[in-house]
């Protein structure tokens, strides 16, 4: 089983959101370190003690995999991967949504939010992504214990793009977005395939 997370809030309340990306490489705020340890909690809860804990190199994940660890009084020391690395926005990075829409339009702002469509200007090497995600998938999802992956919206969506069961189940969901604080979870069929048990939820 593979859990996946998105970092925990990186603005404060009141704050105007900016879309931060691989060049923005920012903390937590006190409630997004508190979205952590919820999750924490609830895994706790739902008995799973993670075999392998990976994030991405910046800082705002690697905190809230500290914070799920902490949360499970767990001594488990993560290890970075640059394929859960939040993608690069290009000229939209650090800009407000309003800014970024009236740059790019809400058609494309939508299809990436849908189908994982990358804007103009915005940059990632989909491909890699995706080859990330598949050699996780064949590395934890049979094994015993499950795994943890903490990273961002825009690098979690390719979870979706990586095996064709994962692009016909997204389809069916309202966006692939996961929420600040949230998750995802890919488990295996009877034949051993990747399949969405859980997407965008929280604690």
């Amino acid at each position: 089983m593979l859990v996946i997370v998105r970092h925990g809030n990186t603005f404060e309340a009141g704050e105007t959101p900016r879309r931060i990306g691989a060049r923005t490489d920012i903390g937590l705020t006190d409630q997004g370190v508190e979205q952590g340890r919820a999750l924490g909690r609830m895994f706790a809860d739902k008995g799973w003690s993670f075999g392998r804990v990976l994030t991405s190199p910046l800082l705002r994940t690697r905190q809230t995999a500290a914070a799920i660890l902490a949360a499970q009084d767990s001594t488990f020391t993560p290890k970075t991967a640059d394929f859960l690395c939040e993608i690069d926005h290009g000229p939209d990075e650090n800009r407000t949504d309003p800014e970024i829409l009236a740059r790019i339009g809400a058609d494309a702002l939508a299809a990436w939010d849908a189908r994982a469509e990358l804007p103009n200007g915005w940059r990632v090497d989909p491909a890699a992504r995706v080859a990330g995600w598949q050699a996780l998938f064949a590395q934890c999802l049979a094994a015993r214990a499950p795994t943890l992956a903490v990273t961002s919206n825009g690098a979690a969506r390719f979870a979706l793009m990586a095996e064709p069961r994962l692009q016909e189940a997204a389809k069916a969901l309202a966006t692939l977005k996961l929420p600040t604080g949230g998750y995802g979870i890919i488990t295996a069929d009877a034949d051993g395939a990747p399949i969405v048990s859980v997407w965008g939820e929280r604690p």
